[in-house]
C-alpha cells in the first residue's frame, strides 16, 4: 500500500485537512481531561532535524509517547545524511525501521526525494519553501477562538518565505481571502500567486493587508541560514513590523499570530505578545494537537 505523505497541504484534500482540525482540538479536550487514548503503541517515529527546533522536537516528541508509541531524535551527526549518504538509501533503511519519518531541513528537494522512496509516510516538519505542520497548529487556534475559516480575511506581513507559502495553500484549501505584504523583493514566489489568486492579493503596506484581517500573522525578519543579510533586512523590513496600533486597524475580533521564535523589537514590537489580541502560547500548544491528529490520521486510520 502506498504511504500517504504530508509535504504540503496540497497533499491532503479539504475534508481531510478539516477531519485533522476537528480531531486536533478534540484530543486537545481529551489530553486535557488526561484521557490515556494509545493507538500509535509500539510504533516509532524517526525525527531527521538538519535544523534545530523547540517546538517541532518537543511537541511530535510528545506527542508520540502520548500515543505510545516512541520517537528517535536524529541529527546530522546521528546518520549517515550527515556524512554525504544519498537521501534515497537513507529512506529506505529508516523507513523500513521506523513507522514514519518527520524531517525538519533546508531544502524542499530533500523532503521530497525521501518521500518518493519511503516506505512509510513522510511528515515535512518545516523546508525552505513550506512549513504544513504550524499551519495546522494556526488554523486550528483559529478555527478554537473564532470559528469558520471559509470567508474570513487573513493577512500576512513580513517575508514572503515558508510560511507565508504554506498560508497561501491554507488559503486555497480552506477557501479563506489571504492579503500580503511584504517589502519589495521579499515577495512569495510569483507563479504561487498567480497559481492560487482566487484567494490571495499582494498589498503594498501593512496597514493595507491589516485593514479590516481577521487574522494577522508574521514571522522573523531574518530565518535560519539568511544570518549574513540580517542588518539589511531589518531596513527593508522596519514598515512591516507588528503592533497593537497596527492592530487596531483589523477586524474587531482579529487575532495575532507569530509561529515562535519571536525578535521583540524587529517583527514585532515589544509589547505586541502581551496584546490581548495575541494568541501564540495556544498556536505554540497547538502544534502538539494537530500533529497528533495528523500522525493518527497516517498511521492509524
Amino acid at each position: 500500500m502506498t504511504p500517504r505523505h504530508f509535504l504540503t497541504l496540497l497533499d491532503l484534500l479539504p475534508e481531510e485537512l478539516e477531519y485533522i482540525l476537528q480531531r486536533a482540538m478534540e484530543l486537545k479536550r481529551m489530553h486535557r481531561d488526561r484521557v490515556v487514548h494509545e493507538p500509535l503503541r509500539g510504533r516509532v517515529l524517526a525525527m531527521i532535524f538538519e535544523k534545530s527546533s523547540t517546538r517541532t522536537r518537543v511537541s511530535f516528541e510528545a506527542g508520540m509517547a502520548q500515543f505510545g508509541g516512541h520517537a528517535i531524535f536524529l541529527s546530522p551527526r546521528d546518520t549517515q545524511l550527515g556524512r554525504g549518504e544519498p537521501i534515497e538509501d537513507s529512506a529506505r533503511v529508516i523507513s523500513r525501521m521506523c513507522d514514519a519519518v518527520m524531517i525538519r531541513t533546508f531544502e524542499h528537494s530533500i523532503v521530497e526525494r525521501f518521500a518518493a522512496v519511503s516506505q512509510v509516510p513522510v511528515i515535512n516538519g518545516l523546508t525552505d519553501a513550506h512549513h504544513p505542520c504550524q499551519l495546522l497548529a494556526d488554523l486550528q487556534t483559529f478555527k478554537e477562538l473564532r470559528g469558520d475559516l471559509r470567508g474570513k480575511t487573513f493577512a500576512w506581513i513580513g517575508d514572503g518565505n515558508n510560511m507565508c507559502n504554506s498560508y497561501i495553500h491554507a488559503a486555497h484549501r480552506f477557501d479563506f481571502q489571504l492579503k500580503i505584504a511584504c517589502p519589495y523583493g521579499f515577495e512569495p514566489d510569483p507563479v504561487l500567486i498567480n497559481r492560487f489568486q482566487a484567494h490571495v492579493e499582494l498589498v503594498k503596506t501593512a496597514e493595507e493587508a491589516a485593514r479590516g484581517a481577521h487574522l494577522v500573522a508574521t514571522d522573523v525578519w531574518t530565518s535560519m541560514g539568511q544570518e549574513n543579510e540580517s542588518s539589511v533586512r531589518k531596513r527593508r523590513f522596519s514598515a512591516y513590523q507588528i503592533t497593537p496600533r497596527l492592530l487596531d486597524l483589523a477586524a474587531d475580533d482579529a487575532l495575532f499570530m507569530h509561529c515562535l521564535p519571536a525578535h521583540r523589537g524587529e517583527e514585532i514590537s515589544d509589547d505586541m505578545l502581551d496584546d490581548r489580541r495575541a494568541v501564540v502560547w495556544d498556536e505554540a500548544e497547538n502544534r502538539l494537537h494537530a500533529q497528533k491528529a495528523l500522525l493518527e490520521f497516517l498511521l492509524a486510520s
